[in-house]
């Protein structure tokens, strides 16, 4: 079943401006390495595919912020399928 994921990655002990955009960055890499179809935008980032990997790259791209970040992070997440 073909789907979409808007995800949004907040670390919320980043730090910086500039510290925050790295550790989004992080979250970028994981879904680019994932070899979906996603469209960065200003708020959100949209990837689409079969929805049992989308929750599997949501959870990948939270996971490598959380570890870069060594703090607390949000993972908002909306689905359509």
């Amino acid at each position: 079943m073909r789907s979409a994921m808007a995800i949004q990655v907040l670390p919320l002990s980043g730090g910086s401006r500039e510290r925050v955009w790295t550790l989004v960055d992080k979250a970028i890499a994981v879904i680019d390495k994932s070899g979906l179809s996603y469209t960065v935008g200003p708020m959100e980032t949209v990837v689409e595919g079969p929805l049992e990997r989308l929750v599997e790259v949501a959870k990948e791209a939270h996971l490598a912020v959380v570890e870069a970040s060594g703090g607390t992070v949000s993972t908002y997440i909306k689905l359509v399928s």
